[in-house]
């Protein structure tokens, strides 16, 4: 059986900054997304919501038209009641029939002026809730169009880097796998814990890329040696040496051209 050729410090370095182009790659992808995909997400909720509130408003017009019918049918029986009543009146045979007669006549005009009351105050309603719903529709317009002008504004982000992120992401499982778990996940820690997600960063005149803190002669000579991996005292950042930084930023862009 082969015998399992072992992993140099060098090539654990360099497949960390790898590792880190690349997500830093998904990184900037997703930056010019920015919050356009939690704007949308607003605005279609709040285009629902005007959408069910024009939708309660109509039902609402509905229930007071309804009621102002019902309110004309009783105003049209408390007249024919009135006919009734007052012809009654003709052939009452003593006063008490009379007044009793008076009273019901009395009781269904009130019943009218109550009704007309009622419809008076409904109508204005319906005015009222017309407005509104005026005013809802423009809203609801100009939210729409501004919905569809975002989606589009999405729509055209995606479809120029869904591809590209798609295959960066699966570059990034990749290059996981050829570094060991332990390593991986102290990357995914700091890079969660540092500014940018920079974990893994390159010396840069003297100091650590990053953090700006200088990094003495004896320690960057250490980082150059690629013996051992070091990271910042600062920012807990894994540091590598400018010249493998610059060869595997190029190797890495030849292959982001290729994606």
């Amino acid at each position: 059986m082969a015998k399992k050729k072992e992993v140099t410090v060098e090539e654990k370095l360099r497949a960390l900054y790898d590792l880190q182009l690349i997500d830093s790659r998904v990184d900037e992808i997703r930056n010019v997304r920015g919050e356009l995909p939690l704007e949308v997400e607003d605005l279609e909720d709040e285009v629902a919501g005007m959408n069910k509130r024009l939708e309660k408003l109509q039902d609402d017009l509905e229930s007071t038209d309804t009621e102002i019918k019902n309110k004309l049918i009783l105003i049209e029986d408390a007249k024919e009641a009135i006919k009734k009543y007052s012809k009654q009146q003709e052939n009452v045979r003593n006063n008490r029939e009379f007044n009793a007669l008076a009273k019901e006549v009395e009781f269904q005009e009130l019943e009218i002026q109550l009704a007309e009351k009622h419809i008076k105050e409904f109508k204005a309603q319906i005015e009222q809730k017309n407005e509104v719903i005026e005013e809802t529709k423009a809203r609801l317009e100009e939210r729409e169009a501004h919905l569809g002008h975002k989606k589009s504004e999405l729509n055209a982000i995606l479809k120029e880097t869904e591809k590209e992120e798609k295959s960066l992401l699966e570059k990034s499982k990749e290059y996981e796998g050829q570094i060991e778990e332990r390593l991986v996940k102290a990357y995914k820690r700091i890079r969660t814990n540092v500014k940018n997600g920079l974990a893994v960063v390159a010396i840069e005149r003297g100091a650590s890329g990053g953090s700006y803190f200088t990094i003495p002669p004896q320690v960057q000579m250490e980082i150059a040696s690629r013996k051992k991996i070091i990271t910042d005292e600062h920012s807990g950042r894994i540091l590598v040496d400018e010249q493998l930084a610059v060869e595997e930023q190029e190797k890495m862009q030849r292959i982001f051209t290729k994606i």
